[in-house]
């Protein structure tokens, strides 16, 4: 007899120090992420944040998020950061999950997240047309960037250790890698 699909309910009960997700029908639990995790997800959220949510200094155009709750069909993910082009979402919801696929997102990667961000949210991401998808590997020192082609997505470019770069679609902001990882 098979297993029965885990529901919204499964997450709910999940105590307050790990993080879910419903993916396909499965429930995936991750413990809330380590120091360098949280350090480039935190600072990349702040890089960013400023320019193009507040239009300090940039562009401005986005809605960016931490770890908002998506629900994408029956799956219901929470990448490590979000964002939306204010033309396709002029505000949040007043709901506690978005509904809208994000029109960027970053998973940073753990080793205890790694092959779950790769191998089983990717695909729901690309399902779903988001367009960029960052994943930014503080423990390897990498930032990789890929663009939706199709109902694929193609590895653009890999970014790494201490450099400065501009990388879709926020390449109106330079980048400082170190600074991610905790060197700045």
């Amino acid at each position: 007899m098979g297993r029965k699909p885990a529901t919204y309910a499964d997450l709910e009960a999940l105590p307050e120090h790990v993080v879910g997700e419903l993916i396909a029908g499965e429930l995936h639990v991750s413990p809330r992420p380590a120091a360098p995790h949280t350090v480039a997800a935190s600072r990349l959220g702040g890089e960013l944040s400023g320019p193009f949510d507040r239009g300090r200094g940039g562009p401005g155009g986005w809605i960016l998020l931490d770890e908002p709750e998506l629900h994408m069909g029956e799956d219901v993910l929470v990448p490590d950061l979000a964002g939306w082009r204010r033309e396709r979402m002029p505000r949040p919801p007043r709901t506690a999950a978005f509904t809208l696929a994000p029109d960027w997102v970053c998973e940073v990667l753990s080793p205890s997240t790694a092959a779950l961000d790769r191998a089983v949210k990717l695909p729901v991401y690309a399902r779903e047309g988001v367009r960029h998808v960052w994943l930014v590997d503080p423990e390897a020192r990498t930032l990789e960037v890929f663009w939706l082609e199709g109902a694929h997505y193609s590895l653009r470019i890999t970014h790494t250790g201490k450099a400065c770069v501009r990388v879709e679609p926020f390449e109106a902001l330079e980048l400082e890698l170190a600074f991610l990882w905790g060197e700045g």
